[in-house]
């Protein structure tokens, strides 16, 4: 038994590097899955990727009918043609044949969210409605490039306005921001980092800060040879309720430290950063005007009372959106990128030096007349294209339409109902996976979201059976080996909390994608893990650790 312990372990040893995303793929295997397909076999439970079982289902049938409307439009022209020829919607009228079609479909499903969708428009946000249902109608008819480029008019405005409202809040926030709306949060990374390479703000050997834990690729692009970056470690740790200390922003204060990458609500913690840690990054800002910040406030629509770093410290902040989680959307990457017309990279773009300068006018000059104007939005949109194909740039229409649908949906929302269902459906998995494990659940700190738990096996186990035993337990398990024992003996896939960054072994289960019993089946097989290797700590130590004691 012990040398096929060791050799489970070395195996898994092996996978250590990958990131956690691909050994998602071996543990899913283990546990009889397969890592390309969805599993058949409901056997399985995979809590490894944040994909949520949930979706919003009002701005989904409203997207359908929206449809059916446009299809009405089109069909209009070329009416004389029987081969399926359509035409662009007209202006003229719109609005007027849009209430016709509503009262025509009253009581279909989406409709009355359409009526009031146009509503919410034209008298909460004093915009035409004629010129919003015609933005609307070629965008879902995808009959025209994206103009402008960067996003559409009207449906900037409109998804600004819900950033506003879930980023920002009752916060006071002086000025306007810009938005470029990208394939999700994933294509904002890959579009900043880029351009921020492309345009020398950073360059290899420079130093950026990263708040750890933090989703894994903000790890690893650093380390690429695209960019060789010198990266500093802010540390929120389990025994902080994964917090950052002053001390650990401090580390903000080097000079040398040129850009600081944030994910908030964090992942895989999933807890917002504290009021005052905000604050004291702001201050820090005050002192230091020429760093970046970039925060991905992917989760804060979970959160209570949720304000973005964004609002704080506006003219040094990247805001990375995706609506992925909050709308069950991940399949259609949705994401949007603001900045402050106001903004450290503009102004950093204009200090650049001449040589460096004249070959970013070189680069962008095909584009533009003024290339050394260019706001770094705008080169965030060229370089997405590689700049020669800057013509064709931006986000799918039919994709901005779902974004707009979804911004309005959340922004007639309210008393916030679908917001609150989401909190409660995920916060029940919680308690259902904690009563099972035998750790207390006390849901009291404020900043705690939920989305994700993450199981800290050495914090847990020293709080429940004292420091000797976690010495043992580390000393005689391997991290991965605890993940593809629960993979292979209960079906159950977990992400290993060390590919985020967490300082502790840890797995994350995602409280999103499974059912509540589920969950309870999750903490069962964790708590039955966990009882064995005190059985094996007590007969190997001769110590009596009551293998049930709540943790």
């Amino acid at each position: 038994m012990e040398k096929s312990r060791k050799s489970a372990a070395g195996d898994t040893s092996k996978l250590a590097a990958l990131s956690p995303f691909e050994l998602k793929d071996e543990l899913i295997k283990a546990a009889g899955g397969s890592a390309v397909e969805r599993p058949a076999n409901l056997a399985m439970l995979n809590a490894g990727r944040g994909n949520p079982n949930f979706l919003a289902t009002i701005p989904r049938h409203g997207f359908w009918q929206l449809g059916l409307f446009a299809m009405r439009e089109s069909e209009r022209s070329f009416a004389y043609m029987p081969e399926g020829v359509g035409g662009f919607p007209k202006r003229d009228g719109l609005s007027e044949r849009f209430e016709l079609f509503v009262r025509e479909n009253k009581g279909t499903p989406g409709i009355d969210f359409l009526a009031g969708a146009v509503s919410y428009v034209r008298d909460q946000l004093g915009l035409s409605a004629n010129d919003f249902l015609y933005e609307m109608c070629e965008g879902i008819l995808a009959s025209n490039y994206p103009v402008p480029d960067r996003m559409l008019k009207l449906s900037e405005i409109i998804v600004g306005q819900y950033l506003r409202r879930e980023m920002i809040g009752k916060h006071p926030f002086v000025g306007e921001f810009d938005l470029f709306a990208v394939e999700g949060g994933t294509a904002a990374m890959t579009y900043i980092f880029n351009t921020m390479r492309e345009n020398r703000l950073i360059k290899p050997g420079d130093r950026i800060a990263l708040g750890m834990p933090i989703f894994t690729p903000y790890i690893e692009i650093p380390r690429l040879n695209d960019y060789e970056l010198d990266v500093v470690n802010l540390n929120a740790t389990v025994e902080n309720n994964w917090q950052y200390s002053n001390e650990e922003l401090d580390k903000l204060r080097d000079p040398t430290v040129k850009a600081f990458f944030l994910v908030n609500p964090s992942n895989p913690s999933s807890v917002k950063v504290s009021d005052d840690s905000l604050r004291y990054i702001a201050d820090i800002v005050k002192e230091r005007p020429d760093l970046i910040l970039l925060t991905d406030d992917v989760y804060g629509t979970f959160a209570d009372d949720f304000v973005s770093l964004f609002a704080l410290a506006p003219h040094n902040t990247i805001l990375v959106y995706s609506y992925s989680k909050y709308f069950g959307a991940t399949g259609w990457r949705l994401g949007a990128i603001a900045t402050h017309r106001d903004n450290v990279l503009d102004r950093l773009l204009a200090e650049l030096p001449q040589d460096v300068k004249k070959v970013m006018h070189h680069r962008y000059e095909s584009i533009t007349t003024e290339p050394d104007q260019l706001k770094f939005i705008d080169r965030l949109v060229a370089d997405s294209r590689t700049v020669a194909l800057n013509h064709t740039a931006g986000l799918s229409t039919p994709q901005q339409v779902q974004m707009v649908l979804f911004s309005l949906f959340s922004l007639m929302d309210t008393p916030d109902a679908y917001k609150n269902a989401l909190k409660r459906l995920i916060r029940n998995r919680k308690k259902a996976l904690y009563d099972e494990i035998g750790i207390s659940f006390e849901d009291t700190d404020p900043n705690q979201v939920d989305y994700y738990a993450v199981l800290d096996l050495e914090y847990l186990a020293e709080r429940a059976y004292g420091r000797e035993f976690v010495e043992w337990l580390l000393k005689n398990t391997a991290p991965t080996e605890l993940l593809f024992r629960l993979a292979r003996e209960a079906r159950v896939v977990l992400l290993p909390g060390r590919g985020f960054g967490t300082m502790h072994p840890s797995g994350r289960v995602s409280l999103a994608n499974l059912n509540e019993s589920d969950y309870r089946q999750i903490g069962k097989a964790v708590r039955h893990m966990l009882s064995e290797h005190v059985d094996r700590y007590n007969s190997e130590t001769g110590n009596t650790l009551d293998r049930n004691k709540t943790l």
